[in-house]
């Protein structure tokens, strides 16, 4: 008898224990699919057709014992280090301020996008992009520190942190490129050269973590876009369909329910994000019919695709082009 309730208790020390051991990975889940129409408000411009359009979003959270080995195995499930998340000298409240900041760009983004495209003006005010952090080993750690604002590549000016992204990856890797930059009080021009990014190495980048400073459209009329606690630019292109659906007679959604994801610059080029099965895991869930994806996220999206009709986009027109044949 001693024996069975000594048993026992390892047992459920054992249970609570892996529920308590840190494993340094972060577990990626399906998340929400949220209803656009009722997140985004576009001054004196109500959804008021059949239809919509849906930000899909995931669950993250660090994995304990028992998570990690359920995650390990479930095909919807992926694990991420914790140090591919969140820089290893930068704290997670610094990270989350850093996405934060990227969500807003994101909302300004597709504002001035989907303003722009229904013939509006709008101007854009910026103070630069700032370098928040470096990762290590950075090509430019011994030339750059955070703090700096670069103003200008290639003699260009750069006002957004997407537009600098954009223009680094148009180069080669190991390219020499110029750079201005203010440190302090004093601008100066630099040269730097580029090395792979840290999670597509065919990509160029500078390895560094950047947010644009102080900057802001000037809207012709006042465009809300409430999201609560999501994070990160990945639901840019909805953001744009959403408030441009408002803006143009036609209900480009035909009716039907719409998810999708990712980036987009200023130039409407629709950019990759990560935790695409996942998000159309979720899609699918709440039995939405299209998903629109990244083109470079478009194997992954179409193996775990079940049902839904996942769409490819390179930039906003494919995207438009696709609704116009969908509801014609």
């Amino acid at each position: 008898m001693y024996k069975k309730i000594r048993l026992i208790i390892v047992i459920f020390l054992v249970i609570v224990l892996g529920f308590l051991v840190p494993t340094g990975y972060y577990i990626i889940k399906p998340g929400s699919a949220d209803d656009l129409s009722s997140l985004i408000q576009v001054e004196g411009k109500a959804r008021e057709e059949a239809g919509g359009f849906f930000m899909m979003t995931v669950a993250q959270q660090p994995a304990n014992l028992w998570s990690f080995l359920y995650g390990a195995f479930h095909p919807l499930l992926d694990l991420r280090p914790i140090s591919r998340v969140i820089p290893p000298d930068m704290t997670s409240e610094e990270y989350s301020e850093l996405m934060q900041n990227w969500m807003q760009d994101s909302k300004y983004l597709a504002q001035i996008i989907a303003l722009r495209r229904a013939g509006y003006e709008v101007p854009i005010v910026s103070e630069g992009v700032e370098i928040v952090d470096l990762i290590p080993g950075s090509p430019v750690e011994d030339i750059l520190k955070p703090g700096d604002i670069i103003r200008a590549v290639e003699g260009d000016e750069v006002n957004l942190a997407e537009e600098l992204v954009e223009k680094i990856q148009e180069k080669e890797i190991g390219e020499n490129i110029l750079i201005t930059v203010q440190q302090g009080k004093e601008i100066k021009d630099l040269e730097v050269v580029t090395a792979p990014h840290i999670d597509d190495p065919q990509k160029a980048a500078l390895c560094i973590y950047v947010r644009t400073l102080n900057w802001q459209p000037v809207l012709p009329m006042e465009i809300k876009i409430e999201t609560g606690p999501v994070i990160g630019p990945s639901a840019g292109l909805m953001f744009v369909l959403e408030i441009f659906d408002r803006l143009v007679p036609e209900n480009l959604t035909g009716g039907h329910k719409i998810a999708g994801t990712g980036t987009i610059s200023l130039d409407e080029k629709v950019g990759g994000i990560g935790g695409v099965k996942q998000k159309v895991a979720a899609a699918e869930r709440e039995s939405i019919e299209f998903f629109l994806v990244p083109e470079e996220n478009y194997e992954d999206a179409l193996q775990a695709a079940t049902k839904i009709e996942v769409v490819s986009v390179a930039e906003l027109e494919d995207a438009l082009d696709f609704l116009y044949d969908l509801s014609s």
